[in-house]
């Protein structure tokens, strides 16, 4: 398995603080920032364009795992990357849950240069897509519907968590399992013994002390 990252989401921060916030997760030891674009149409929710991601990759070195909950994530992908994004993820809903259409972007969001990974909702099988593993840096399971942040964990998605951690230890060992909505100290744990190694926290890490919460996922 992958080295543990935690992954501090930007949804859940103080925007009037950006850049103190952006310390304090610097020196929490977070890797990550995970940034949401929502348009709207895919989620009933709005949220960041690609000029806040400019502005976020002018002021840190973290890497910047790129969430897209798009209608069409191969147009945003290129303008996403093109911002500074160091991964992005997209929805397999978004492609029909068509798992050839999901590898053909997978590939071309390789050939812009970043790290490239798939997302799927809690209402979504993760089995027709196990093969592509062996395709994807990440795989994000959304333990939440996705839209808002500060909802409550969806426990029956770990068995999806446990299918792509057996998948990836035969297809790609170095595969991250990322997991996303209702993060928190105590399901962080069960996350972690399902097998996922990459934690999207947000309202439980910028509503508090940044590094001791970030402190209490690891």
């Amino acid at each position: 398995m992958p080295e543990l990252i935690i992954a501090p989401s930007v949804l859940s921060m103080d925007y009037t603080k950006m850049q103190d916030q952006l310390r304090e997760v610097e020196k929490s030891g977070a890797k990550w920032i995970h940034y949401d674009v929502m348009d709207g149409h895919f989620v009933p929710n709005l949220s960041f364009g690609p000029d806040i991601l400019k502005q976020l990759r002018k002021s840190t070195d973290l890497f910047l795992d790129v969430h897209l909950m798009v209608t069409d994530p191969a147009f945003f992908a290129p303008v996403f990357v093109k911002a500074g994004a160091d991964s992005i993820v997209f929805h397999t809903e978004a492609l029909d849950n068509d798992p050839a259409k999901v590898k053909a972007l997978l590939d071309e969001i390789h050939a812009l240069g970043v790290k490239a990974g798939f997302s799927v909702k809690p209402a979504t099988p993760i089995e027709p897509f196990l093969p592509l593993v062996q395709d994807a840096d990440l795989v994000l399971i959304m333990s939440v519907n996705p839209g808002y942040g500060g909802q409550s964990f969806m426990p029956e998605v770990l068995g999806k968590v446990k299918a792509l951690d057996e998948a990836r230890k035969e297809l790609n060992p170095d595969c991250r399992i990322e997991i996303d909505g209702g993060i928190n100290g105590q399901t962080a744990k069960e996350a972690k013994a399902a097998g996922v190694d990459t934690l999207v926290a947000g309202s439980y890490v910028f509503k508090d002390d940044i590094p001791a919460k970030v402190a209490t996922l690891c």
